[in-house]
């Protein structure tokens, strides 16, 4: 195999990883709709917290921006899937907006103008960087660290369900979109090698995986499956 053979399968590697990713991801970004036909219906928020979707649309923008070419070469599927994503949360927090109470609203608002700041911030600064290479490692490092800090927020579900020895709050194809979406992204910074992508979201199949293990131990000790996820986490 001659070393333009091997480059061609890498880059159809890498692209069919990617376009699954997207594809798995998609399945992250219309979990809530079921939470937020519920608020809808009721016309509140009632208990349901607005931070996990404010969390997720900062991650989506700060990842948005490693994959556009002003900060990284090629990664056009890293930019497709978090534009995407953040056009959900943005939806989602509209919503909430419209249906919770006044102290919620002014606060969810106020924090949606937070991530708005810290979005130009970032833009700005990294844009101010002449370096290209110093620039895609602070922008790389940003968005790592987003992804980690999303990826980790399942863990206290799983601390629940040791705790209580049932999945009755971890819905099944949530973990499944989680864990399948994480292995793609992985392999698709593997072949990009770039340590910014495959880091986080290797980190994302471990819990993932970790997340679908706890699932078929503890299933039989489930009634059924919670119909309202208590999270959103994505990459």
């Amino acid at each position: 195999m001659s070393l333009f053979d091997a480059y061609s399968i890498c880059e159809v590697g890498k692209d069919a990883s990617g376009i699954a990713g997207n594809i798995f991801a998609f399945g992250l970004f219309v979990s809530p709709i079921p939470t937020f036909r519920r608020i809808i219906r009721n016309g509140s928020t009632e208990m349901f917290s607005g931070l996990p979707y404010i969390y997720s649309l900062l991650n989506c923008l700060i990842c948005l921006w490693y994959g556009t070419p002003l900060i990284s070469h090629d990664n056009l599927l890293v930019t497709t899937v978090n534009s995407i994503g953040a056009a959900f949360q943005l939806v989602y927090i509209l919503l909430f907006l419209i249906y919770a109470e006044k102290p919620k609203k002014v606060r969810m608002f106020g924090l949606l103008l937070a991530v708005f700041g810290i979005f130009v911030i970032i833009l700005y600064g990294s844009l101010k960087i002449t370096d290209t290479s110093m620039r895609r490692m602070i922008v790389g490092l940003l968005s790592c660290a987003s992804l980690i800090s999303m990826f980790a927020s399942p863990l206290f579900i799983i601390k629940l369900v040791i705790r209580t020895k049932s999945v009755e709050f971890m819905p099944f194809y949530l973990s499944l979109s989680t864990f399948l979406m994480s292995v793609s992204f992985f392999l698709y910074g593997l072949l990009s090698d770039d340590v910014f992508i495959y880091v986080p979201n290797g980190i994302g199949t471990v819990l993932g995986l970790i997340q679908l293990v706890l699932y078929f131990y503890y299933k039989s000790s489930s009634s059924d499956d919670s119909r309202e996820p208590l999270i959103v986490s994505y990459g």
